[in-house]
């Protein structure tokens, strides 16, 4: 029935979609607190932590109320709970965050919103978790900013992260939870932070990985805890230190942990080879000296028997760098960083098996990894009538190098799969809406099912394993391409995101097999920038595209270029230029006389994009009659900077009946000589293929 109704309220436009994962504490647990007491002791060092979000969370739908605060909530058990409901009075909401209980969270939020913001209610249903509750993981922080965001998302508070942070934390300590500042840096998500604790003043500042992966197994170490006691005997202490105890745990959150964190983000950022071995050592080093300083004063809490039969179980040893706990210690919660991901499979196995203690895996990769793409497909497809009178562009089939007639927009959607994107939006019509729900979201009929032959029917399974990764948002109104876009705000996270064109079809040429889009992503992870795909385009066609100009990056300094994998910095965007104004501003060096680069149609790209669409539909600034996209390109270009990859590859317009029969015929025989490349590019040069999308061979 949860499932039932998730999907109900995905498809009431009123409600949006939302995820708020838990957080890990790598380093500088309970630093946080103790940096805060700096306000009335000086003397008392800076507080340091390293976060990051876990793959792990909270879904939620959420919609505005018109006098209510209703919040219904699914335990990490399945069990539904609720609804809580309150009326959106200051007081009330006061009285309930005071109260203790679970809901007393959320009402603490919703009063801090209240006092600053003009709102009337809010509805929330958390229908789905998969973070262990009461672990270390900071469930209920994320409960509160959950909570700050539904509200900035459905009253567009304009709230940055840090902002929503803000709100979650003076929500939470209005209840009698003595949480620190540390916890809410799950409002990041999946990105590292260094976060400084400086009396009430907090520093935020994003790591950048680089290096291997760094394979953690988060493990639930089945014991009990009790934060509340914890946090008692530690605190004993604060703010002026009297006894020997009191001076070790002083020392312990001050000097000895400002000392790991500094060390642990130079190791982060070294990209050395032995960076997680090196890591590994600092946890072991950073729980001995917690042992050492923090036991004493709170031993019947910190002795941590389970956790330290874990960490010094036989089995394990050979697999990972080193350990320590999570969060405010104790028999929680434990992180155990292994020597590789085929090591991590080995822990959870051993851990989970012979421990029956439960496992969450958690891997840092360098760079940001981009989870989140959109597919737009609400355009009109006019140039196709009368075709598009009965099918949209984005679902005409295309004969892929595996025999089968694959809708474009199913093509799409294994791209974005195997590129390791989790969750993928396409904008729809709303009257188009069910054609698409046909495609990704409903079986085949019993009968149908059974008149497919072996191979259809493992394929047909498959796109129903893609359904859990596909939604939908409608874009009610055909306002420009720019619109579409930007109706996919709120699903994209405030993170970076993979832009695809939904009616055009992309086909690579690169001698070494590699995708188009894997093209765009090896930019990005070299350069973590603005990424957007260009090709090569003659005079007579320019003025049907938008086009860049720019210098090129080059590889090396004595680049004589422009070199294949060179990249373009982008200083200046523009919409479908005429052929005068194409030659006497947009000539890129190393191309011919009458040759420019335009949009290929594949775009990676920061969510600050979505603030300049938000300026041109508020002030209502049209070409053409619509919002165009390229614009706020522009102004990203501008705010955050540009670069543009030549693609080695081929786009077809679906839109165009000549690029479509051209499509048809060429596009089969392409993908099974780019594949034949992918696998033999990969065996000379021992580079990783593509990742299998599941139940392939």
């Amino acid at each position: 029935s949860v499932v039932v109704w998730s999907v109900c309220a995905a498809m009431d436009p009123s409600w949006k979609r939302l995820f708020v994962p838990g957080r890990v504490c790598l380093f500088g647990e309970h630093s946080d607190w103790a940096g805060g007491f700096r306000r009335s002791n000086p003397e008392i060092e800076k507080g340091a932590t390293i976060v990051v979000g876990t793959n792990q969370g909270l879904h939620a739908n959420v919609r505005k109320h018109p006098t209510k605060l209703v919040f219904t909530s699914t335990t990490d058990k399945g069990e539904r709970k609720g609804p809580f409901s309150i009326d959106m009075r200051k007081k009330d909401l006061l009285a309930a965050a005071q109260q203790g209980d679970f809901f007393s969270y959320i009402a603490g939020v919703a009063y801090r919103i209240m006092i600053n913001h003009q709102v009337t209610g809010l509805e929330i249903d958390n229908f789905h978790t998969d973070l262990p509750l009461e672990k270390g993981l900071s469930s209920s922080a994320a409960v509160c900013v959950l909570v700050a965001r539904a509200f900035n998302v459905i009253y567009d508070l304009k709230l940055t992260i840090r902002g929503e942070m803000e709100y979650a934390y003076q929500g939470e300590i209005l209840t009698p939870s003595k949480c620190g500042r540390m916890d809410q840096g799950c409002a990041y998500g999946m990105r590292p932070i260094l976060m400084t604790y400086d009396g009430d003043n907090l520093d935020v500042e994003e790591l950048q990985l680089s290096g291997p992966p760094l394979h953690y197994v988060l493990v639930d170490l089945q014991g009990s805890k009790s934060t509340t006691e914890i946090l008692r005997g530690l605190q004993d202490g604060f703010p002026t230190a009297t006894t020997d105890v009191h001076r070790g745990v002083h020392a312990l959150l001050g000097a000895i942990n400002l000392d790991i964190t500094r060390r642990a983000c130079k190791i982060f950022r070294s990209g050395a080879a032995d960076a997680a071995e090196q890591l590994g050592l600092l946890m072991t080093e950073a729980q001995a000296e917690f042992d050492r300083y923090a036991q004493p004063a709170c031993p019947s809490q910190l002795t941590m028997p389970l956790l330290h039969k874990l960490l010094t179980y036989p089995a394990i040893q050979g697999l990972i760098y080193g350990g320590k706990g999570v969060g405010s210690q104790g028999d929680g919660t434990a992180q155990l960083l292994c020597r590789s991901e085929a090591a991590q499979d080995e822990v959870i196995r051993i851990v989970s098996g012979e421990l029956s203690m439960p496992c969450l895996r958690l891997s840092l990769t360098s760079g940001r990894q981009i989870r989140q793409a959109i597919i737009t497909a609400a355009g009109p497809g006019s140039r196709n009538y009368p075709a598009s009178k009965a099918v949209k562009p984005e679902l005409f089939p295309i004969i892929d190098a595996d025999g089968f007639a694959k809708p474009v927009v199913l093509l799409h959607v294994e791209a974005l799969l195997a590129a390791g994107v989790t969750n993928i939006y396409i904008v729809v019509q709303p009257e188009d809406k069910p054609s698409f729900e046909r495609l990704f979201k409903e079986p085949l009929s019993a009968a149908n099912h059974q008149r497919l032959g072996r191979s259809a029917q493992e394929y047909e399974k498959l796109i129903m394993e893609f359904s859990e990764r596909v939604h939908f948002v409608v874009q009610n109104q055909q306002e420009g391409f720019g619109h579409a876009v930007f109706a996919a705000r709120e699903a994209m996270e405030n993170e970076p995101f993979i832009l695809v064109l939904g009616d055009h079809l992309y086909s690579s040429t690169a001698a070494n097999g590699h995708s188009c889009l894997r093209q765009l992503l090896e930019a990005y992870k070299a350069t973590q920038q603005n990424i957007i795909g260009l090709q090569r385009t003659p005079l007579d066609s320019v003025s049907r595209f938008g086009a860049a100009t720019g210098v090129w990056r080059r590889n090396a300094p004595d680049d004589a270029g422009p070199n294949p994998d060179d990249l373009l910095e982008v200083s200046q965007i523009v919409e479908k230029p005429s052929r005068e104004d194409a030659k006497a501003t947009l000539t890129v060096d190393g191309l011919g006389d009458d040759e420019f680069l335009t949009m290929f149609g594949l775009y990676i790209l920061s969510p600050k994009i979505f603030d300049h669409l938000q300026y041109s539909i508020e002030n209502n600034v049209r070409i053409g009659g619509v919002y165009q996209f390229t614009p706020a390109l522009e102004q990203l270009r501008k705010d955050e900077g540009v670069l543009g990859c030549v693609v080695h590859g081929q786009r077809f317009d679906i839109r165009d009946p000549e690029s479509y029969a051209q499509a048809f015929l060429t596009f089969p025989k392409v993908q099974a000589a780019t594949a034949v490349l992918r696998t033999s590019t990969a065996e000379s040069q021992e580079l990783p293929p593509a990742t299998p999308l599941p139940g392939t061979p």
